[in-house]
């Protein structure tokens, strides 16, 4: 028979569309020589079959110990959240909500420094260190934030808040979390901005997500609104 013309398409798709043919010619299987692809060796088909697979394998393990590593840190940051959310609950003055939330918040996700400005407290709260004044630019700016920033610190007003760790030095990468109070019926009115900060340029940069820092500013907002004076909406409820 000529082979004139034959391809190695069609002998690929001879043996594809012949599934019986290794069936009647066994003897091939243990006849054909590869090339080994980690080294100048040669090796028989189901050799080279049983190395494919075990690297199959082996990808398939690391996936998998990959996705057991990443549901793991979801559990732990999972159980940082419940128990900072629950110090805050668990205090019972309103005044001392910002101390608690800033001290369990660094505690809990070690993070070096934290410090947070509200304005617009309650009259009772205008000397506490949270309520001193904040120029109009940081009020104009945290209103501005549909989500927080991070980012190098160039110089930001609210860097000056930080309260350093012991032997931390100053904050070159920072997040600014706007806190925004929410009234049915009315536009959500930012009165508050929480900032992290430290000396690591790389711990909060502009390419991070920052749906959890979101969701760290929900929970901040719920439980410094407190110290807000009642809205009529909250007072009629009462």
């Amino acid at each position: 028979m000529s082979t004139q013309g034959i391809t190695e398409q069609d002998i690929a798709d001879f043996l594809v569309n012949t599934p019986g043919f290794f069936e009647r010619h066994a003897e091939l299987l243990a006849s054909i020589q590869l090339s080994h692809p980690h080294g100048a060796r040669a090796v028989s088909l189901q050799e080279r079959q049983a190395e494919m697979l075990r690297d199959k394998i082996k990808g398939l393990e690391f996936k998998i110990i990959e996705m057991i590593r990443n549901g793991q840190e979801n559990v732990a940051i999972a159980d940082r959240l419940h128990r900072w959310t629950k110090a805050m609950m668990l205090t019972a003055a309103a005044a001392d909500v910002p101390a608690v939330l800033v001290q369990e918040l660094r505690h809990q996700f070690m993070i070096p420094q934290a410090g947070l400005r509200l304005w617009g407290a309650a009259a009772a709260h205008a000397e506490a260190e949270f309520s001193q004044a904040v120029s109009t630019d940081v009020k104009s700016f945290a209103a501005s934030l549909s989500q927080p920033y991070c980012g190098i610190n160039s110089g930001f007003e609210a860097a000056r808040w930080l309260s350093p760790a012991e032997g931390g030095g100053g904050a070159t990468s920072l997040a600014l979390i706007p806190l925004v109070r929410h009234v049915e019926g009315a536009a959500p009115l930012s009165f508050g901005l929480l900032v992290l900060g430290s000396p690591d340029p790389t711990r909060y940069t502009a390419e991070m997500g920052t749906e959890f820092l979101a969701r760290i500013g929900d929970i901040a907002s719920a439980a410094l609104v407190r110290l807000l004076p009642a809205t009529d909406e909250s007072t009629s409820a009462g």
